[in-house]
């Protein structure tokens, strides 16, 4: 793992201002952070912060891929960033353990949010339950009541026993 550079650097805070908001870039990199590039293409791959993963660069679109890690620094420092989905509390335990969200369980969605757009799913408490995609707008996930809304791809209880607490702070 290497330092970015400044170009690098540059590079992932217009991402993260783009896709999360204005302040996202700036929240999420610091001085502590680190990259690991691909031997292939020499391009960013991986976004560490104080030793754990927080996102991956996704080489299809060129767009963020959060880690619930990177969610927690998001949640922690901007209270609700764009590309948040608020679910029912009654539903939490299944989002942790990685199940998908359905439209007829999300309680508030961000209104811009598009299809195949990074989601960060959160309870009605504000407590993070994972990461994933939408499926569906957000406009579509407040009136539809049948359907898959959110295909997580990590739910916090699965990074949990992935990748130990390292008492960092976010």
């Amino acid at each position: 793992m290497d330092r970015p550079t400044m170009p690098q650097l540059r590079k992932l805070v217009g991402i993260a201002n783009y896709q999360f908001g204005k302040e996202a870039g700036s929240v999420l990199f610091n001085k502590e952070v680190r990259i690991e590039c691909s031997r292939r293409t020499g391009r960013i791959r991986h976004v560490y912060r104080g030793g754990q993963l927080i996102a991956t660069l996704r080489p299809k679109d060129g767009y963020l891929a959060l880690t619930p890690h990177g969610a927690k620094i998001l949640l922690s420092k901007m209270g609700e960033p764009p590309n948040t989905v608020m679910v029912q509390n009654d539903v939490s335990d299944i989002v942790k353990a990685g199940g998908d969200v359905f439209a007829k369980h999300v309680v508030r969605a961000d209104v811009n949010l598009r299809p195949a757009e990074e989601v960060i799913v959160t309870d009605e408490r504000g407590l993070l339950l994972g990461v994933g995609r939408a499926v569906l707008s957000g406009a579509d996930m407040l009136h539809f009541k049948r359907g898959v809304a959110v295909k997580l791809r990590r739910g916090v209880q699965v990074t949990d026993r992935l990748i130990p607490d390292q008492g960092t702070d976010p």
